[in-house]
């Protein structure tokens, strides 16, 4: 025992010197560190925006008070697209209000010397919120002034010539058709309501439904990250045999002016530009024209109006396409649609020119004219000829005509009447045709060479 003790005592020296001269430390283990929780990865939801200028197409839902704070609803006539996506669907409804009544000068002056004497303005309307389906968000817009019932005019398509006697049928038989609908369409009881108001001298003035407002964002509108956009409708299948039949595509663009034309000032060969806001997409699902891209083109024929009635004309065609990357892209484009103003009575022909509709009609003069008249027969009674006599003024004209007791004053009033009817027929000037900024218009063009554009879900 006392050996090995000696020998451990001996061995002992000579191991640490070994440890010491190879460079080798004891430390203790460190502990093992807890393991770290996984954080998840969240990935960036997309931000969807509309910059400030957007255009927005939206119409009243209910006929409303003309008044200032009025609240007023209204939907989208047209989707509205925003980098490249659809981001609000037709129909969303959109709430605002009254915001602005300003004396409409002509429209008073014309009551008056007809009878009425209602102090006619031109309202003003700016929106505030947007109803999408997550909620209620709040805008600021510009203030719209542009109201009034409109219609979308389209092409008829090509007609075969026809002699002055068929066109005048047809229109005799159009104007026959109205007559009839006034009584057969839905709505008959309220066009019959305001008939009676235009005969009073005075009568309340109210937005109609129907009314359409042009306004623009004030400020960019930054949608909520849980907002998802609706799906883009997919284009109708086509069967084969129609797709053989095409012999060359035919894109349908829906666009907005960038600057207002009008018939007055317009000169065939000045410039034309309108700013394209839905992507178009051909029938294989490709993308053609991105939104934003701008249709180039000139006026092809302008007529100011003149005297006498004769109304302006207008028509312009686009030859080229800008897109946002820079290239350009050769069209044939003309004129398909647009919207206008329902108390204009505009039309478009099968070549895209644009008049208004002639409402000259010697009936109504002459009818006018005879009741007039019929103040100095000394057959009948005098209350109901007077009555019949001053007919054409409305009930003011009327009521004057039977209270004077007097035929010369009841034929006055009737041949009064009478005359302003032919004025109106043929002696006032005719109505240039404008076409104001940030109208839109749909253009049918056809490519002259097919285009290498990439999807936005591709790129």
């Amino acid at each position: 025992m006392r050996l090995l003790n000696r020998t451990y005592l001996a061995a002992f020296p000579l191991l640490v010197w070994t440890m010491a001269a190879s460079g080798q430390v004891l430390h203790p283990r460190p502990a093992e560190p807890e393991p770290r929780a996984v954080q998840p990865v969240v990935e960036d939801s997309p931000s969807f925006t509309l910059t400030a200028g957007t255009c927005f197409e939206v119409e009243a839902t209910t006929h409303y008070r003309m008044k200032v704070g009025e609240p007023i609803e209204a939907r989208l006539m047209y989707p509205i697209y925003g980098q490249g996506k659809l981001l609000l669907e037709k129909g969303t409804l959109l709430r605002g209000s009254v915001t602005q009544l300003k004396p409409d000068t002509s429209m008073r002056w014309r009551g008056r010397f007809r009878g009425d004497f209602t102090p006619f303005h031109e309202v003003g309307v700016s929106f505030s919120s947007l109803e999408l389906p997550t909620g209620a968000v709040s805008i600021r817009t510009t203030v719209a002034a542009d109201g009034a019932p409109v219609l979308m005019l389209t092409t008829p398509g090509a007609k075969p010539k026809r002699n002055i006697f068929v066109r005048g049928w047809a229109m005799a038989k159009s104007r026959v058709h109205d007559r009839v609908a006034f009584f057969t369409d839905p709505g008959f009881g309220d066009r019959a309501r305001q008939i009676f108001y235009s005969q009073l001298p005075y009568h309340p003035e109210r937005i109609a439904t129907g009314t359409a407002w042009n306004f623009e964002l004030s400020d960019p509108l930054v949608f909520s990250s849980d907002f998802m956009p609706p799906s883009r409708p997919e284009p109708a299948a086509r069967s084969s045999e129609k797709q053989a039949a095409d012999t060359s595509e035919i894109w349908v663009v829906n666009a907005v002016l960038k600057e207002e034309l009008t018939s007055k000032t317009a000169k065939p060969g000045d410039p034309v530009e309108a700013t394209v806001v839905e992507p178009v997409y051909n029938h294989e699902n490709t993308l053609v024209i991105p939104q934003g891209s701008v249709l180039v083109g000139k006026v092809a024929a302008s007529k100011a109006a003149k005297s006498l009635g004769r109304n302006g004309k207008l028509r312009f065609n686009f030859q080229q396409i800008r897109f946002p990357e820079g290239k350009n892209q050769g069209v044939q484009g003309s004129l398909a649609g647009a919207l206008a103003d329902e108390g204009r009575g505009l039309a478009i022909d099968s070549e895209g020119t644009i008049t208004q509709k002639s409402k000259a009609s010697i009936i109504a003069p002459l009818f006018l004219t005879m009741l007039a008249g019929r103040a100095f027969d000394a057959d009948g009674n005098m209350v109901l000829h007077s009555g019949a006599a001053s007919n054409g003024f409305g009930l003011a004209g009327r009521i004057a005509g039977i209270a004077a007791q007097s035929r010369n004053v009841a034929a006055g009033i009737g041949f009064y009447a009478a005359a302003l009817s032919v004025y109106d027929n043929f002696l006032t000037p005719g109505h240039d045709i404008v076409f104001p900024r940030d109208m839109r218009i749909q253009i049918e063009t056809s490519p002259l060479s097919s285009p290498k554009l990439k999807r936005d879900d591709d790129k």
